[in-house]
């Protein structure tokens, strides 16, 4: 999972903008799709009297793929006239195999990611994601009515499966890559509280310095894992991310305005003086272990790192909080992330009552639980917990749990390469020192695609 986690969030970067999921509010645009003629049934699937072949779709990560073997195996026990044929293939292959089996008419029931950077109506010359395209093809089935549908928290509906009032996808989980884990030990010898506001967080690291311990250790080999980092001090500043988002198209927020330089400002000294020197040559499984083994108080990072401190060392002591960007303490209650994974049907498939009848049983909340339990993803079902270390930490704040930037942005066609609100422009990870002058760099590229694309 974490693998397919850190894919899809690096492929987000580099083709949208970027900063691998609930205040963000349901995608949409002005285009209404076309072609669907499928209707949604309003009540339970109805049971398969003749023999069938149900062809799933799903991608690879061992821990889902497993679990699906053993469920579809129950399934079919279950109802024997229907046989599973399950097919598996990479990630970075699945948006390609699903657009050719689904034109092919050869596949039911498909895994596809959450539904996210959805073409708005204030974005000029940009091109509609995958899942919104096959949708305006008529391609996936409605859902909408569907009874198990209900079994999924309304939030992950809205964010995640719905396009223009309808759903078409149950998003099965998402993932947080905007907190910091720490090390309980540190703090409590050093007499640390969990930090609450940006000035809390800058004198626990002072704290830390003079005790000679390295604040935060990051894979600043690696790249990502820096600007990653820096997500929740990005939504700290900016919680409303759909809004930013919009701003930044239409030139209400600049990256180079009074707040976005507060942004600007506490990224430098996160960059340059929080993160440990020599974290230029620390891979990101790497920083996992050394915060796994006390070298740094503190890490940030994606939720999915926790399953690589338990390997590293079980007995760790750790905890989870949202990185404290601001010092208005409201501002740095939410978690940002994404949604991983969902169901989507084929509309145009031969076996509707076989594939509306394999979701119902996936929903059900036991089979569910199940699920949940052995990938490890927050859930998406309000009756489900994440019975982990991990899924105890981020319980008190999924209730404020938002999508990210990277999930609503798409960048304008011709934006110079610095565009981004990437900590890793700043040295040592980049060749960037001063905020103000990075920050009328990063703006420059983002008016230079926006003029273009007037």
């Amino acid at each position: 999972m974490r693998k397919t986690i850190l894919t899809s969030i690096v492929l987000a970067t580099v083709l949208s903008l970027v900063l691998v999921a609930c205040g963000g509010g349901t995608p949409a645009t002005t285009t209404a799709p076309s072609g669907d003629t499928s209707g949604a049934a309003t009540s339970a699937p109805v049971a398969v009297d003749s023999p069938v072949t149900l062809r799933v779709l799903v991608h690879q990560n061992p821990p889902m793929v497993d679990f699906m073997t053993s469920f579809n195996e129950s399934f079919m026990a279950k109802y024997p006239n229907i046989t599973v044929d399950m097919s598996v293939v990479n990630a970075n292959d699945l948006a390609t195999v699903t657009q050719t089996r689904l034109t092919a008419n050869d596949i039911d029931v498909i895994d596809m990611f959450g539904f996210s950077n959805a073409s708005q109506s204030y974005m000029k010359n940009v091109d509609a994601p995958n899942w919104q395209q096959l949708i305006d093809a008529g391609l996936l089935l409605d859902i909408t009515d569907q009874p198990f549908v209900q079994n999924y928290a309304p939030e992950a509906i809205a964010d995640a499966g719905t396009y223009n009032g309808k759903v078409y996808e149950v998003n099965l989980g998402r993932v947080s890559y905007s907190g910091i884990f720490y090390n309980k030990s540190i703090f409590t010898d050093n007499n640390v509280a969990v930090p609450t506001t940006w000035s809390e967080l800058v004198a626990a690291c002072e704290t830390f310095a003079a005790a000679d311990i390295p604040c935060m250790t990051a894979g600043g080999a690696d790249g990502w894992p820096i600007f990653v980092g820096a997500y929740g001090l990005i939504g700290s500043i900016y919680p409303d991310q759909a809004a930013l988002a919009e701003g930044l198209w239409t030139g209400a927020i600049k990256w180079n305005d009074a707040t976005s330089m507060v942004m600007w400002d506490h990224m430098k000294v996160y960059a340059q003086d929080m993160i440990e020197d020599g974290a230029t040559g620390v891979g990101a499984d790497a920083a996992a272990g050394r915060f796994a083994a006390g070298l740094a108080a503190m890490l940030p990072a994606g939720t999915w790192n926790a399953s690589i401190i338990e390997t590293a060392k079980p007995e760790f002591e750790w905890g989870y909080f949202p990185f404290p960007g601001s010092d208005n303490t409201a501002d740095n209650q939410y978690l940002f992330g994404k949604y991983d994974q969902g169901w989507v049907i084929a509309a145009n498939t031969p076996n509707k009552d076989a594939s509306l009848l394999y979701l119902t049983e996936f929903s059900d909340p036991d089979n569910y639980q199940a699920f949940a339990n052995a990938v490890g993803f927050i859930p998406t079902q309000p009756t489900a917990t994440l019975n982990t270390q991990i899924g105890q930490e981020v319980a008190p704040f999924l209730a404020n749990f938002r999508v990210g930037l990277e999930q609503y942005w798409i960048a304008p066609k011709g934006a110079g390469q610095y565009a981004n609100p990437w900590a890793t422009y700043f040295v040592p990870f980049g060749t960037f020192e001063d905020a103000k002058t990075l920050a009328d760099q990063v703006q420059a590229d983002l008016q230079a695609g926006l003029d273009a694309n007037k």
